[in-house]
């Protein structure tokens, strides 16, 4: 009769023959625990935004163009933040632009990051004249001013969605690909990089294998400082009227469309500027925890 042997045990109680690494989502968990007192609360910012995006057309008391009332009826009963110039709710605007803002945002960085990222890289391992046919475009595009460049283009392309997106995920690409090619120049002279040219690998095995991972972490933290700058740009040209189109919410569009609200003692332009505000400061804070875990730092 065969006895059956019972599981060795380590130490510290975890079975033998086990992986006992934490997963990914107790590592975050435990990090967050541990995070300070404002990454905390950045976290919970960016949380409740991202419920609000989720949950837009439950949350809105009414449509995102629909005229429910009086021009500018006053905050409370019916309407909690009142209406603007069109007898349309604030509140369901300002949930409604959430979506759209962010969300529009979100995608141009993303973008962003696969145009600027990819086209750095290249760069970084390729070298020669294509190194130097991207990097002097990219200075000449970095060269003219950014809002100016991007008012120039949307008054040609129009300021569809699409125009919208494609214009400022190539400008902001310039940005990416100069730190993404000056972090992978660090990396791609590496000796286990030259190891894995001289055994044949191509370039886009290198790419894949041996520079993006360990170029991971400072790209990152620019993509939270990316998501912000965009941010602010979209919201910039939504004020200027050459961003999101009415009747279309966005936060941007909202303080241009309420600011006359101003003189009367009406802090109603105030509510978007202050989401616009919030949600930039907590991704800094989140970025510049993140910055400190990756960067070794942080206890």
């Amino acid at each position: 009769m065969m006895i059956s042997e019972k599981p060795s045990t380590t130490t510290d109680g975890h079975l033998a023959g086990h992986d006992a690494r934490p997963s990914v989502g107790r590592k975050f968990t435990r990090a967050v625990i541990q995070a300070p007192l404002s990454a905390q609360i950045a976290l919970l910012v960016v949380m409740f935004y991202l419920f609000v995006i989720v949950f837009a057309p439950l949350l809105a008391p009414y449509g995102e163009a629909a005229v429910v009332g009086d021009a500018y009826a006053p905050w409370g009963g019916e309407f909690w933040l009142g209406t603007d110039s069109l007898g349309r709710d604030i509140l369901s605007r300002m949930i409604y632009a959430a979506r759209n803002t962010v969300g529009i945002t979100f995608i141009a960085t993303v973008l962003a990051f696969v145009i600027g990222s990819s086209l750095g890289m290249v760069a970084a391992v390729t070298g020669g004249w294509v190194d130097q046919t991207l990097s002097r475009l990219v200075d000449i595009l970095m060269a003219i001013p950014l809002l100016i460049f991007a008012l120039l283009l949307l008054m040609i392309f129009g300021g569809s969605v699409i125009s919208l997106v494609l214009i400022i995920a190539s400008l902001e690409s310039t940005r990416v690909f100069r730190l993404t090619r000056a972090v992978a120049m660090d990396v791609a002279v590496m000796e286990y990089v030259e190891a894995a040219r001289l055994r044949g690998e191509n370039m886009l095995w290198i790419v894949r294998r041996e520079i993006l991972p360990n170029i991971l972490a400072p790209l990152t933290a620019e993509f939270g400082l990316r998501f912000c700058f965009i941010f602010l740009l979209v919201s910039s040209l939504s004020f200027l009227g050459l961003g999101l189109q009415p009747p279309t919410a966005s936060w941007g569009a909202m303080v241009r469309e309420n600011v006359m609200l101003i003189t009367f003692g009406s802090i109603t332009p105030l509510l978007p500027a202050a989401a616009i505000a919030i949600l930039t400061i907590a991704v800094n804070l989140i970025v510049d925890w993140f910055l400190n875990k990756t960067s070794g730092f942080s206890k």
